[in-house]
């Protein structure tokens, strides 16, 4: 198998000297995802020769593992009837998801091209809720009844096993097109070939919902690790099917929105590099205003306390330990409380262990630090006179201080995503940044609040 990008200039050549039967030649020997990267280095005149010396059926497989950006340069490039046999040779599920990404006048142009049976299948998936497993599913499965045989079987594969989008899996039906059972290829092939097909059914199927959101979909190929899972309607009819290759899509996509999210960023639609300048900067100032609107409570906070950061100057040598500690644990607890909802290991009902657990291991986690910043001052105070003769009240406001803002980060942390999703939203909203500027601002009240009563009559 070739790597497409290494013989990029080799087939730049061919496209410049119009070498058109040696290029075509060439292409056909890439796989489709190495030829659509080759494809993504060149320039759109560059691709659009290449495309119009392509088979139909290998043009479509190529088109398919480019990015939207490209595939519409492609659909301007290229001559109406080369358009019209790139989209019938589709998938059905590819299709899908660059016609959604189109503006409406777009699509409505591209869906007089397909012919009557496709346009009705592309009908019937853009139908389907934006973001819904109807969207992802392909109607291009084998159905085969429970009162055939294994050899009725194998000749029906033999005849439309082609058209399929996989044959690993087969799905049995009745006379109404509920879904009985699936059945892999395998127990087929090894079964006699008399072997009534209901004899090699247990009736126990796996479904997923054409309306259902796609995370749904993500949780179920991970819980049941399969390649292929079926789609029913409300009625348990099946109405197509979803392959790993199309979950593998969403799951990425999701996981990257979480990420951006977690960093402090609105969801990016496009990929980076192809955000738009403006665009990019809206969405990272919109959340950087709300923080830093958020941190001017910092200001108000220290303000209050102004007083006794005059009297006791050596206090605000230790702000930056003490917020930064509260925002570091309110951000692991964050991180580790939405990654665990977002894969389904914890669920709304289990917001009282997670607090139990938060709880001891703020404590826990508090007296580790509070231990280290005590040790520091008092080591400190032996080689200097930085923190003055009362080193040890300071010391132990410090290591209080600690214990109890890394103990409030890892509780508001880990309760956040707990109280957004009770409210609709999404967990992820709850950023690290997020929950950093929040314990900043209480981490300081706490700080000065333990001060004045450790530190009266001595320093203050």
């Amino acid at each position: 198998m070739l790597y497409g990008r290494a013989f990029l200039p080799e087939i730049q050549e061919m496209v410049a000297s119009r070498d058109f039967k040696g290029l075509r030649d060439a292409m056909v020997e890439f796989a489709p995802a190495d030829a659509a990267d080759l494809l993504s280095n060149m320039n759109p005149e560059e691709r659009a020769v290449v495309f119009r010396v392509l088979p139909a059926a290998l043009a479509a497989d190529i088109f398919e593992y480019l990015d939207v950006e490209h595939q519409e340069e492609l659909l301007h490039g290229l001559g109406q009837n080369q358009v019209a046999e790139m989209l019938n040779e589709m998938a059905p599920d590819d299709r899908t998801a660059l016609l959604e990404e189109l503006p409406g006048s777009v699509t409505r142009q591209l869906m007089d091209l397909l012919s009557p049976e496709e346009r009705r299948v592309a009908t019937q998936l853009l139908g389907y809720p934006e973001g819904s497993i109807g969207r992802l599913m392909t109607p291009d499965y084998i159905a085969i009844r429970d009162t055939w045989t294994v050899g009725d079987v194998i000749e029906h594969l033999r005849k439309n096993g082609r058209d399929s989008e996989t044959m690993n899996v087969l799905y049995v039906l009745d006379e109404r097109g509920k879904l009985l059972d699936d059945i892999r290829l395998r127990e087929i092939i090894l079964a006699p070939a008399d072997r009534k097909i209901a004899d090699v059914c247990d009736y126990s199927v796996t479904s997923l919902h054409a309306i259902d959101d796609q995370e749904e979909a993500v949780r179920a190929f991970e819980r049941y690790d399969r390649v292929a899972l079926p789609v029913v309607d409300g009625r348990g009819a099946l109405v197509g099917m979803v392959t790993v290759d199309d979950i593998l899509d969403v799951a990425q996509a999701e996981a990257t929105e979480d990420i951006q999210k977690l960093g402090g960023v609105q969801a990016l639609e496009d990929p980076y590099l192809d955000t738009p300048f403006f665009a990019l900067v809206k969405k990272r100032a919109i959340w950087l205003c709300v923080l830093f609107l958020g941190e001017l409570l910092t200001t108000s906070a220290m303000g209050h306390f102004e007083a006794e950061l005059q009297r006791a100057i050596v206090l605000s040598l230790f702000i930056p330990l003490i917020i930064s500690s509260g925002g570091n644990s309110g951000s692991q607890a964050a991180t580790l409380v939405i990654r665990a909802m977002s894969i389904g290991e914890i669920h709304l009902s289990d917001w009282w262990r997670i607090m139990r657990r938060e709880l001891m291991a703020g404590l826990a986690l508090g007296s580790i630090l509070g231990v280290i910043g005590l040790l520091r001052i008092v080591i400190a105070a032996q080689f200097s006179n930085v923190y003055g003769e009362h080193y040890l009240l300071v010391g132990f406001t410090v290591a209080t201080t600690l214990v109890g803002i890394v103990l409030w980060g890892t509780l508001s942390g880990s309760m956040l995503p707990f109280l957004l999703k009770r409210l609709g939203l999404d967990p992820a909203v709850s950023s690290a940044p997020f929950v950093a500027t929040l314990v900043d601002v209480t981490g300081l009240v706490l700080y000065f609040s333990v001060a004045v009563v450790l530190l009266r009559g001595t320093l203050l």
